[in-house]
């Protein structure tokens, strides 16, 4: 075989294995038993004179969502819900509308605003404070832009019983507005999905193996003090990956479920504001620069070259004038074609399975056929990260205390 044909037969490779670890992950991350009435902390006494849980909402400059998630919140069919939001000095209307809130409903908490003190960021800032004014036996930490269906509380709380852990983490079903959007949100489900062994997840303890998703952290109070909270990992951008592992480190359990039809959020507005969001903490996600390097080879081997080489090969005839063309063109041979006709077809087959089981809509079911834009989208604002990362340019819409970000 050509060397054409190698590479494309390991770009076949690992296009297949991604596959293969999403369909065993996606054995794994299953939905909540609908109909459960498992409370945890409830005794059969009935009512607790503590709340079941705990909402904690960080909000800077939020006056488009702040109501619409509280609203929905108030909405739970759990007995025993408070809902907390900590208003992150906001400059628009932000604090006179969780100010309604706290009137009209008494299960509304408005935890003291405080100066950013140095070395935080600030959503980490902002949950530590409401998790310290919260009462319930479960914090839940989410974001303003979360609309939850009322039985998610209660089924989120009795899977955390089900599964006897101590740490829930699922990702809301994403909305996506614009092509900008859709490029970038599912890679989020593309990346999880291809790396994460969720089986060893689920049987092990150790940090490496963990994952969530910080717009829904569901933990057991106990727990999350036993590691210090957010003043664990003060200066992240990223506590979706932070705090599983510190939960598994202090000797508690993290998991995983899928909670696509319980909650739902559109994260950002565009190209723009997608780029920016994911910049701030892609390179934090992944953890260290050589992980970043072997994603980029995987990705560019496996996710981009086979596209490319099918192009070439069904251009081949219309280039053969040009030489410099016309040479990388004779080397796309019939095997190297074949290789990457099967790495391109496991790329759609993944992504499209991923875009119906987590519910992506069109969007997502279109994006599976522009996977390699998405993919070198997804490189370049990981590697853009790196960038910020280094130059400590990364903040919280605008809120890092001195030196957080160094």
């Amino acid at each position: 075989m050509s060397p054409v044909a190698w590479l494309m037969a390991a770009g076949a490779l690992v296009a297949a294995l991604a596959l293969v670890m999403t369909i065993i992950n996606l054995g794994v991350y299953r939905a909540s038993e609908r109909g459960t009435n498992a409370e945890p902390g409830r005794g059969a006494g009935g009512m607790s004179e503590l709340p079941a849980v705990s909402v904690c909402i960080p909000a800077r400059n939020e006056s488009a969502n702040i109501g619409a998630c509280v609203v929905s919140l108030l909405a739970s069919d759990l007995a025993g819900v408070e809902v907390v939001v900590y208003d992150d000095q906001s400059t628009d209307a932000t604090p006179r509308i969780i100010d309604d809130l706290v009137a009209r409903d008494s299960r509304v908490r408005r935890a003291q605003t405080m100066p950013l003190p140095p070395e935080w960021n600030g959503k980490q800032h902002a949950c530590w404070r409401a998790s310290q004014a919260a009462a319930g036996r479960w914090l839940l930490f989410t974001d303003a832009d979360v609309r939850f269906e009322p039985d998610c509380l209660r089924r989120a709380v009795a899977e955390a019983a089900r599964l006897k852990t101590d740490l829930l983490s699922t990702f809301p079903r994403q909305i996506t507005g614009t092509p900008g959007e859709a490029l970038f949100v599912p890679m989020i489900f593309f990346v999880l999905f291809s790396y994460l062994p969720m089986p060893r997840m689920r049987t092990t303890r150790d940090p490496a193996t963990s994952a969530g998703c910080g717009q829904f952290l569901l933990i057991r109070r106990e727990a999350y003090d036993s590691f210090g909270g957010h003043a664990a990992f003060r200066s992240t951008m990223h506590d979706g990956i932070k705090m599983p592992r510190a939960t598994r480190r202090a000797g508690f359990k993290s998991d995983l479920f899928d909670g696509s039809d319980l909650c739902h959020v559109r994260m950002y507005r565009g190209f723009h504001e997608a780029w920016r969001g994911f910049a701030k903490n892609a390179y934090e996600g992944l953890g260290s620069f050589g992980i970043l390097v072997l994603l980029t080879i995987l990705h560019a081997v496996g996710h981009v070259l086979p596209w490319v080489v099918l192009m070439v090969g069904a251009a081949r005839s219309m280039v053969h004038e040009h030489t410099m063309v016309s040479r990388w063109a004779s080397s796309v041979d019939s095997p190297a074609l074949a290789f990457a006709a099967c790495a391109v077809i496991t790329n759609i087959a993944q992504r499209l399975t991923l875009a119906l089981r987590l519910k992506q809509g069109a969007a997502g079911v279109l994006a599976s056929f522009t996977h390699p834009v998405g993919v070198l989208m997804m490189t370049a604002v990981q590697w853009f990260s790196l960038y910020l990362h280094l130059a400590g340019k990364r903040s919280w819409r605008g809120r890092v205390g001195a030196h957080a970000s160094a």
